[in-house]
């Protein structure tokens, strides 16, 4: 038929309706490039208050500012290395084991986080150059997207299985490797590239998330990094949307290529019925002015043979010979059922 089937249909609306998801996602990243872009690069030196001072409401929305981190009060040690001192540290213990899928009959590797704890204390930016008095707070460093930590200590305890465990482990599809300790911390004294809401609060120059929905970086990399890694991303996107809609088009051309066929061989369908109404309006017409005559005197059962025969006793004149042999037995008459004694030839002279 010409109507979409229901695969089809499922196939279009499932189509497009991830095109249009995907499409969400690419202008979704394309305003964050946009918004990366377009945010002011501020240097962290003596000019930095004066800068804020002038700018509406002592705020500049999003501003790019890279500085070197320092404790406010105290600081953070770790629990794995000496003499490493942070600002922000995060433990956490990770079990990997072995997972059988019954649908591939393979092992697969299994990983969850069974705890993670995030310490923080107050810290500031300040500049590279020793001796400056100028420095940034940051504030919710944890709420950033993306948070630069440095994994200090790592450490992978596998676990000590007897024979009967590992009968039950294998009997029930799983079967632990062991749990993997991690420390990170952002040290005292990395480079960090902040790119947020800028603020002067009374004395204090603050770094914040921004209130725009723009995204909040505190990134070891510098901003070209951060640039170019999210119009990286933005071409990925593009490129999946692109694609994602040539698929689209790509059905929608196909259907609508099969409800033209299907209109066309429809016409042509009224096409055909129309002549052949129209040729046999022209041989009726015909056969009522040129062959009246001819169908008077044809046999009524052929239509083709002219009459030739005389049936006995009712005297109808009505069939040729071969249809009168034809008739089964007993012969009656065609026209009034009566029985057929005899038949007498009939000879048109």
């Amino acid at each position: 038929g010409g109507r979409p089937s229901a695969v089809q249909a499922v196939l279009l609306a499932a189509s497009t309706a991830l095109t249009a998801l995907v499409y969400s996602l690419y202008r979704q990243r394309a305003r964050v490039a946009r918004g990366l872009e377009g945010a002011r690069r501020v240097r962290l030196d003596g000019d930095l208050r004066a800068v804020l001072l002038e700018a509406p409401g002592r705020c500049v929305p999003y501003a790019v500012i890279k500085g070197v981190v320092q404790s406010v009060k105290e600081t953070l040690s770790s629990q794995f290395v000496e003499n490493c001192k942070g600002v922000v540290q995060r433990l956490t213990l990770q079990e990997h084991k072995m997972v059988w899928n019954r649908t591939t009959h393979l092992w697969n590797d299994y990983e969850k986080v069974i705890h993670q704890r995030t310490n923080t204390t107050p810290f500031e930016l300040v500049p590279q150059e020793q001796g400056a008095s100028i420095t940034v707070r940051v504030l919710k460093p944890l709420e950033a997207s993306e948070l630069s930590l440095e994994t200090v200590y790592e450490k992978f305890h596998p676990s000590v299985q007897s024979f009967t465990d590992a009968i039950g482990h294998y009997l029930s599809g799983e079967r632990p490797k062991g749990i993997q300790e991690t420390e990170q911390m952002l040290r005292v004294g990395t480079a960090l590239t902040g790119v947020g809401e800028l603020v002067l609060d009374n004395s204090t120059i603050k770094l914040q998330p921004p209130k725009q929905g723009l995204p909040y970086y505190l990134s070891t990399a510098d901003f070209q990094s951060l640039l170019q890694r999210q119009e990286a991303n933005v071409r990925f996107w593009k490129i999946l949307t692109i694609l994602l809609g040539f698929s689209s088009c790509t059905i929608l051309f196909f259907l609508l290529r099969k409800q033209y066929r299907q209109h066309c061989h429809r016409r042509h369908l009224r096409q055909m019925q129309e002549e052949f109404q129209q040729a046999q309006q022209c041989l009726l017409s015909e056969v009522n002015t040129q062959g009246r005559d001819t169908l008077k005197n044809s046999c009524v059962i052929c239509l083709s043979n002219p009459k030739s025969c005389v049936f006995l006793e009712c005297g109808h004149v009505c069939s040729c010979t071969e249809c009168h042999q034809a008739l089964p037995e007993p012969k009656t008459c065609p026209i009034c059922r009566q029985s057929i004694s005899r038949v007498v030839p009939l000879y048109n002279s």
